[in-house]
């Protein structure tokens, strides 16, 4: 870094959806100026920024005028483009570095990291032409997801492959992207993330399990703690520790899993705050945002307690007005809105958090919301 971390310097973020824009509001919390760099006018993050620097993520120019103005850079996605991601690391704007994001960018990296540290998932191939799905298809079967090896994210740039039924769109997918990776259908009991954040030191803090739901593949609620066996619990955490530790992690980061019986597989990575980990905001005595912000900025991670019990509900343009129709039934909700500019359908347009001291308590707070 520039210098060191004190009060009143600036950081830049790269990205300015509803991540940019929570780890924005609590780096404002505490006391640092902050600069978006987003190609979208006045997007949620900016609307909460000193100056949005109005560009495309892979314009190195932009970036190096982000470079000029601020003391450290972080980034809302994995996305983020590795030639600008490399030039921040080498002035040592970015503490994160550059590996967590080459291998979070890349489905065949990332399964390959897993692999190294030694976590299981499920059985894949990459597929490049029709002789390698076909290879796929003969040694892994039926049922599969088949996704792109770069980019796609809430169902998009995926297929389930149920049968040979499906393979026309498989086809299409390969034809437009290339590369593929053929991953074996787990019949997965639940689904599990685990937020956690590593300091530049190593240090780790862990947040409670999350358990989580998905809707046309997009997150509908997590709930906290997770509905599942303390071994299970325990070998989620571990798995968290020792990708971390092959990937050196910096900053917050998760870990979403496929549970089945006792059993895990671990499905996805993400360098960076996430969904499911909203939650800590209102049920932890610190929030994965200002974990992030403190790991980022060299200083020390608060240790993690919880207050017992938590669900996170996404409010997308299709489910908004179920909440909102009759204000009287938030009583117990924590509402936070992102500023979009528009409210589309299956678009992630803020999050409801309910909070209880134990999960029978939050079960009826449930009920009331009817969640």
């Amino acid at each position: 870094m520039k210098n060191s971390f004190i009060y009143g310097n600036t950081i830049g973020i790269i990205g300015g959806g509803q991540l940019g824009r929570m780890m924005a509001t609590t780096a404002r919390h505490m006391g640092y100026s902050l600069i978006v760099l987003d190609p979208t006018p006045n997007c949620p993050a900016a609307q909460i920024a000193d100056e949005q620097i109005i560009a495309d993520y892979d314009d190195l120019e932009a970036v190096k005028r982000l470079a000029e103005k601020v003391d450290v850079v972080t980034y809302e996605f994995e996305n983020v483009d590795l030639e600008a991601a490399k030039y921040l690391f080498d002035l040592g704007l970015l503490p994160q570095g550059t590996q967590a994001l080459a291998i979070t960018q890349d489905r065949e990296r990332e399964k390959q990291a897993m692999q190294e540290a030694n976590q299981p998932v499920s059985p894949f191939q990459i597929v490049t032409d029709e002789a390698s799905l076909s290879e796929a298809i003969r040694t892994i079967g039926y049922p599969a997801v088949v996704k792109t090896c770069r980019g796609g994210y809430d169902g998009k740039g995926q297929v389930k492959l149920i049968d040979a039924s499906g393979l026309s769109d498989v086809m299409a997918l390969l034809k437009s992207h290339g590369r593929l990776i053929y991953e074996a259908f787990v019949a997965f009991d639940c689904e599990l993330s685990v937020v956690f954040t590593r300091s530049q030191t190593g240090e780790l803090a862990v947040f409670p399990v999350g358990e989580n739901v998905h809707r046309d593949h997009i997150l509908h609620t997590t709930t906290v703690p997770a509905a599942v066996s303390e071994t299970v619990r325990e070998r989620a955490i571990q798995a968290a520790k020792e990708i971390a530790a092959v990937i050196g992690v910096v900053g917050t980061f998760t870990l979403e899993l496929f549970v089945k019986g006792e059993a895990i597989y671990v499905n996805e990575l993400a360098p960076r705050p996430h969904n499911s980990g909203h939650y800590t905001i209102e049920a932890c005595n610190v929030s994965q945002f200002e974990q992030h912000i403190r790991a980022i900025c060299g200083l020390p991670l608060l240790p993690v307690y919880f207050h017992g019990a938590s669900i996170m509900v996404n409010l997308l343009g299709d489910n908004l007005a179920d909440f909102f129709t009759d204000p009287s039934r938030l009583t117990d909700a924590h509402i936070h809105m992102y500023g979009k500019d528009a409210i589309k359908p299956k678009r992630k347009v803020g999050h409801l958090t309910l909070v209880a001291k134990t999960p029978t308590e939050l079960a009826e707070k449930r009920r009331k919301l009817n969640i």
